[in-house]
Parts: C-alpha cells; sequence; structure tokens
C-alpha cells in the first residue's frame, strides 16, 4: 500500500440529536434567529444555527478546553469551588 502525504480523513458522518426545551428556551433560541436576520439580512433557521450556537459556547469554555486537552473529563464534570472556600479548607487541614 502506498504512503500517502494526507491521514485518513476523519468521520464526517453527522450525527442527529433530538432534545426538549422549555418554552423560553425556544422563545429565546427564536428571537436569536430574529436578530440574526436583522444583523446579516439572511434567514436561518434555529435548527440551522443550533449547531453553531454549540461549538461557539463550547470552544469559548476555557474550563472544558483545559480539561480536554489534559484528557480529564472528571475536571468538566465538576464545578470549581470558590477560591476562599478552597483556602479555608487548606488553612483547616
Amino acid at each position: 500500500m502506498a504512503e500517502l502525504k494526507l491521514a485518513r480523513l476523519p468521520d464526517r458522518k453527522p450525527a442527529k440529536i433530538t432534545i426538549t426545551v422549555k418554552p423560553e428556551l425556544k422563545h429565546a433560541l427564536q428571537a436569536y434567529a430574529d436578530a440574526y436576520r436583522e444583523a446579516y439580512g439572511e434567514e436561518e433557521t434555529v435548527v440551522d444555527l443550533i449547531p453553531y450556537m454549540i461549538e461557539a459556547f463550547l470552544s469559548a469554555d476555557r474550563g472544558f478546553a483545559k480539561a480536554r486537552k489534559n484528557g480529564s473529563a472528571e475536571d468538566v464534570a465538576q464545578p470549581s469551588r470558590p477560591r476562599q472556600r478552597q483556602q479555608r479548607e487548606h488553612h483547616q487541614e
């Protein structure tokens, strides 16, 4: 088999995910789609915008990026404690 410079392409098959949201979130998502239309002059459905919204959220989450880089899912799952509380607990030990 020939060695190619281009590595094997990753899986690009889209995955469908179904979620249920509260009415307030549904209205907020529609309001966002409306704001998008006003800002760019192009109408996009909420369904089309959601994947990009989630991608933007995940890429902006520094804690998630750090945990993902370190390979530690546990860091993502547990919220960090406030610094003051951590210092108090450390001094009590």
